[in-house]
């Protein structure tokens, strides 16, 4: 398929109710099936050392599941940043701003924290009028109903444009996912570390059948649109904690053009590369974090980056803790604020029994 042209998303996208306990990873059954793959993990594996490096070893390819799998029992206790709370909503000029962190097909848990903010009523339309949402991506995968997820941000999108506000969203590491998983399947692919193909990565990294089965051209189309990254308030807009977006722009509008680009060539091995650089993560983590943020923000504007991709319980370095045994998932009551506070984290954990995250910016400094 092949997606000509552009489209502005405000017009065209077209209180927590759950305990931790209640909810588990759930990995498709099939994931565990045999394959061709050697280097493929099993859940509880880590496919690579989570020391807070750019790079990927010898021999690593995202066709291994890139986050172990955190099983309901396992408790981990996280500290949040005390700072982390909201600011008062601007007198007057746009709407208050919002941002989503990965939702990955918990349709039930997104629907529950827009009410729970205002921003939907009882019966999920748009109740927010002039109120700015912005999703930082990654819609399916893992969890149940993805493309569910998808429909309820294109309908937001609309009716929070009839409304004065918007609703839009930025391109994740599983959008490029899915997308490659339809368009090339088992096609091989140049993974730099042997053979690999989207749908092999697709099913490792917790591909629903579901989704793929309910997975209809307007939901390509929206997905191969979306932005990568956004400026909004001072705040830069991105999926992932990477510096890989250099590699694509000098300027936001760059990168944006360049990844649409990239999907609109349809090139099997082009698209592969883009998903490798957007799944990497922790370059804002540990020493030299800081300098990462920074090295984009100076090309790319803002005051502070707002992300999603890499679960809050990572970057704090506390997944696999056993203290406990009452059977409590990893604790997320907000945003992780961390490098010098130049970077706030909004991936809560949802598919390990943590928090969808729906917040307001700005955060106090």
């Amino acid at each position: 398929m092949v997606v000509e042209g552009s489209m502005t998303q405000g017009a065209g996208q077209g209180p927590e109710v759950r305990t931790p306990t209640g909810r588990d990873f759930r990995v498709p059954a099939y994931i565990h099936e045999p394959g061709p793959y050697a280097h493929s993990t099993h859940p509880g594996e880590v496919a690579r050392p989570l020391d807070g490096t750019e790079g990927y070893p010898e021999g690593y390819t995202p066709t291994e599941r890139d986050l172990p799998v955190i099983n309901r029992g396992d408790t981990v206790l996280l500290s949040v940043d005390p700072e982390a709370v909201p600011a008062g909503q601007p007198a007057t000029g746009p709407g208050p701003l919002y941002v989503v962190g990965d939702v990955h097909g918990y349709l039930d848990q997104l629907i529950a924290a827009l009410q729970e903010k205002g921003l939907i009523d009882a019966a999920g339309n748009w109740s927010a009028g002039t109120s700015r949402l912005w999703f930082l991506g990654d819609f399916t995968d893992r969890g149940p109903d993805g493309i569910g997820v998808i429909d309820l941000v294109m309908r937001l999108s609309a009716e929070a444009a009839a409304a004065g506000g918007y609703c839009k969203a930025l391109m994740g590491n599983h959008e490029l996912l899915l997308l490659g998983a339809k368009r090339f399947g088992d096609t091989p692919v140049n993974s730099g570390a042997g053979t690999a193909t989207f749908q092999a990565a697709w099913l490792l990294n917790g591909g629903q059948k579901t989704d793929m089965e309910r997975l209809q051209d307007h939901h390509l189309q929206w997905m191969a649109r979306l932005d990568a990254m956004e400026q909004v308030d001072g705040h830069l807009l991105v999926h992932s904690d990477t510096t890989a977006y250099l590699d694509y722009g000098d300027s936001i509008e760059a990168v944006n053009d360049t990844v649409r680009e990239t999907l609109t060539r349809n090139d099997a091995d082009e698209v592969w590369d883009l998903f490798r650089k957007f799944t990497k993560r922790f370059s804002f983590r540990d020493e030299g974090g800081a300098d990462a943020v920074r090295s984009l923000l100076e090309v790319y504007g803002g005051a502070r980056i707002v992300h999603g991709h890499s679960p809050i319980p990572y970057l704090l370095g506390e997944v696999g803790s056993e203290e406990g045994e009452d059977g409590t998932g990893p604790v997320v009551e907000g945003p992780h604020i961390y490098a010098d506070g130049l970077a706030i984290a909004m991936d809560g954990g949802v598919t390990m029994a943590g928090k969808l995250l729906v917040q307001q910016l700005p955060l106090a400094h």
